[in-house]
């Protein structure tokens, strides 16, 4: 083989190498940042990892909001209509957080029947569901409201 060919082949070779080296460092880090969403009845079927940061979704259970009176601390439960999830938080929960509506928390499950969540969100107004709720829901069979168009 020539000189200048030998020197074109170990290039390409090269960045080949250099470009999967890239590509696999970038996928690697991917993954380990992905927040998947379970909905509560695959928290239970043992679907979602434990100490592994993920979000979960659901309605929230009337009368299962606790709050303590001397810090940030709140528990409630929520639910997909075939599973409850029970949620701890210690921040200030969003305005618009109330029972009866949805949900997505992101944290880690301690076990399969407690959540620490580290984030909530809430809908932003009574028509809205975060998609990730909505479809969990609809997937239970829990009874959607459907919007007036």
């Amino acid at each position: 083989m020539k000189k200048h060919r030998q020197k074109r082949l170990y290039a390409v070779l090269g960045t080949v190498f250099g470009v999967s080296v890239a590509v696999g460092l970038v996928l690697f880090a991917l993954s380990e940042n992905i927040n998947l969403f379970y909905k509560p009845s695959d928290v239970e079927a043992g679907k979602a990892p434990l100490d592994k940061t993920i979000k979960v979704g659901g309605l929230v259970v009337p009368g299962t909001v606790v709050r303590n009176t001397e810090t940030l601390d709140v528990s409630f439960v929520i639910r997909d209509n075939q599973s409850d999830l029970k949620v701890h938080f210690n921040d200030v929960l969003p305005d618009l957080f109330k029972e009866g509506q949805g949900i997505v928390a992101t944290g880690q499950l301690t076990d399969q029947q407690n959540f620490k969540a580290s984030s909530v969100l809430a809908k932003h107004d009574e028509n809205y569901m975060p998609p990730e709720v909505a479809r969990a829901l609809e997937e239970s069979g829990h009874p959607m409201k459907k919007k007036n168009d």
